[in-house]
């Protein structure tokens, strides 16, 4: 039956962009004014750079192209067999913090405004966090290993000491992992509880915390453009006084993309749609249990897409 569909029903023999599938596959007609730019993994970790449309809401006329590979030349050089003129057309393009996407959006729209989605830039703060938080959690392993070890020395069995909400040292630090990734009104009240004694254990986690948090709200509560630019500069302030490399590091990234970022604040668009199309993608190929013919998944994928 599968064999019978692939090669006769679903018409994949005659497919016209079959000889290049593997290589780039273009919808020029799926071509919108607002536009997602993202890479995926299809099999094998091979990546793809994939082009969608947002206004088809991640249905039919969605894909407008998929390219092997992320390399900038390689995808620029596909996109560009769409006419200048319907290119010009677009009026914003999303994506993340690779330079290589930057280059495609600039080369492919030149006269489309580009925004680097916010979730990439809290993503970096949130490692950040979770960063300190990992360092500490070898550090207390390390100080139990070597009690154990003391214990077994003198023929005595080691007890680890509890804190008040019944957690080890060692069990706070592996499950504060998830508090550390919401704000203090989505925490339960047994992370309200060992939230207080991990920052008054670990103030350097409560700085990184308190960090990553204060340039989410910057996304979240500002509207006004010129009022989150602001916002961003007190905020790379507290960081310079911080100390903290990573944290550093990220403001360092967003001063290289920071008229992209900036420009979130004129629509709040985000690359959501980009990854909600990735998460498609995914659940498509785990209902074939992995991606044997590259090709006729391809086929398929911008049947229902494309």
């Amino acid at each position: 039956m599968q064999f019978h569909y692939k090669n006769t029903l679903s018409e994949f023999s005659s497919w016209s962009q079959k000889l290049h599938a593997t290589d780039w596959l273009l919808f020029g007609k799926n071509l919108g004014k607002y536009l997602s730019l993202d890479e995926t993994s299809l099999s094998n970790g091979e990546l793809y750079t994939i082009l969608t449309n947002k206004q088809a809401r991640g249905k039919k006329g969605a894909i407008v192209a998929i390219i092997k590979g992320t390399k900038a030349k390689d995808v620029i050089k596909v996109i560009s067999k769409i006419s200048i003129e319907r290119r010009n057309m677009v009026r914003e393009v999303t994506l993340d913090m690779a330079g290589s996407m930057n280059l495609i959006a600039k080369k492919c729209f030149p006269r489309t405004e580009i925004v680097t989605d916010r979730f990439h830039v809290q993503k970096l703060a949130s490692e950040a966090v979770q960063e300190q938080r990992v360092r500490l959690r070898w550090e207390v392993i390390e100080q139990e290993n070597k009690a154990i070890e003391k214990s077994r020395r003198l023929g005595e069995v080691y007890k680890p000491k509890l804190l008040s909400n019944g957690d080890t040292k060692r069990q706070l630090l592996a499950r504060s992992r998830y508090l550390l990734f919401k704000s203090k009104s989505r925490w339960t009240t047994a992370q309200v509880v060992r939230a207080k004694i991990l920052f008054e254990r670990y103030p350097a986690i409560e700085k990184a915390y308190k960090l990553s948090q204060k340039l989410k709200n910057i996304f979240e509560k500002n509207t006004n453009k010129d009022i989150a630019r602001l916002k961003l500069a007190h905020w790379y302030n507290e960081v310079e006084l911080s100390e903290f490399k990573s944290f550093n590091t990220i403001a360092r990234s967003i001063q290289i993309h920071y008229t992209t970022i900036l420009n979130y604040f004129n629509n709040r668009s985000t690359n959501a749609s980009a990854e909600s199309f990735n998460a498609k993608i995914k659940e498509f190929r785990a209902q074939f249990r992995g991606v044997k013919d590259v090709t006729f998944f391809l086929f398929r994928l911008t049947k229902i897409f494309a």
